[in-house]
């Protein structure tokens, strides 16, 4: 299961440090690590190394903007499921909240835009983030519990197949009690 208060990580892009702080501030208080990148090529080394709830991405930035950012991010196997949300200063242009949705965003928001909101946002894809975590403990947990009961089986069926042969010998008897004890040892 997930350590008792690990927290999620969250990417935050942004050019301009004083919005990078901004959000922090904003997300204080929720149940999350908020990782800061100040450009694209910055974000993309950070997601080679952690794995992240989801992405704020400023969406105009010089060098790489986030459109191409984000494109890089969905081409990438590891890091195509992480849910980006754009931000942006720019007035409310659909040719560009249209290129962010292409670009695999789940939502694009103009600034100003309300804090609450934003949270809200976050919380839904820290939450859908966690869950995702504890499916794949206990798909884990389930296949070696699968594992380890195919194991017994097997040494039952051994030790079956050794009674079965020996037709009441005692040391074929002593045979399948010890099949069977390694197999409980083995569990």
């Amino acid at each position: 299961m997930i350590a008792a208060g690990a927290r999620a990580k969250l990417l935050l892009v942004d050019d301009r440090r004083e919005n990078l702080v901004a959000l922090e501030a904003i997300l204080q208080g929720l149940p999350v690590e908020p990782v800061t990148a100040t450009g694209g090529e910055e974000a993309l080394k950070r997601l080679l190394t952690d794995d992240f709830a989801a992405i704020l991405l400023d969406a105009q930035m010089p060098g790489m903007d986030g459109f191409e950012t984000a494109g890089h991010i969905k081409q990438r196997e590891r890091t195509r499921h992480v849910p980006i949300i754009f931000l942006t200063a720019v007035d409310r242009d659909a040719h560009l909240a249209f290129r962010g949705y292409a670009a695999g965003a789940v939502d694009y928001i103009t600034k100003p835009f309300d804090p609450w909101v934003l949270r809200a946002k976050v919380t839904v894809f820290v939450d859908l983030w966690v869950k995702n975590k504890q499916l794949g403990e206990h798909a884990r947990t389930n296949r070696r519990r699968e594992a380890e009961r195919t194991q017994l089986l097997a040494a039952v069926d051994e030790a079956v197949a050794l009674l079965g042969d020996a037709s009441g010998s005692a040391e074929a008897s002593a045979k399948a009690l010890e099949a069977l004890r390694r197999a409980r040892l083995d569990t």
